[in-house]
């Protein structure tokens, strides 16, 4: 049974493939969110806007609702869940493990189809996108 290993985070998404339980695991894609390490002063472009209230007159700022950080990951849990939809549809895997930060991790299961989200298999709530394919393997064999 073909499994995908999806090992990401805000900065970093790795794709992996597994054939079988004793094979080595083969890295299909390394994505790289090239907008994540900006500091937070540089992603905003100005001051919020304002607002007038209906009855006194008065201006006040308008909030964010999403910061501009959350925004790129959420446009980065987007492009990792698009690459994820593409190999679901040419038949690359049948099942999918997703190892990523709690919050992450929420995000790319908030992007995903109920076709793509019926194909996880196991979750690991950790950030291991720097770790070597043979310690992933051993967190998602732990889980399984």
């Amino acid at each position: 049974m073909k499994t995908w290993v999806v090992v990401a985070s805000a900065a970093r998404a790795r794709i992996f493939e597994s054939l079988a339980r004793r094979q080595p695991m083969r890295e299909l894609e390394d994505l790289i969110n090239p907008e994540e390490p900006l500091p937070p002063r540089s992603l905003k472009s100005d001051r919020h806007g304002r607002a007038v209230d209906s009855r006194g007159g008065r201006g006040h700022a308008m909030q964010a609702r999403v910061g501009p950080k959350e925004q790129l990951a959420r446009r980065f849990a987007k492009r990792v869940v698009g690459s994820l939809d593409r190999g679901l549809r040419r038949n690359r895997f049948e099942r999918l493990c997703l190892i990523a930060p709690p919050h992450f991790l929420g995000l790319l299961r908030s992007q995903m189809d109920p076709g793509l989200a019926r194909t996880v298999e196991v979750e690991v709530q950790k950030d291991l996108t720097r770790e070597d394919p043979m310690r992933i393997r051993a967190q998602v064999q732990t889980q399984a």
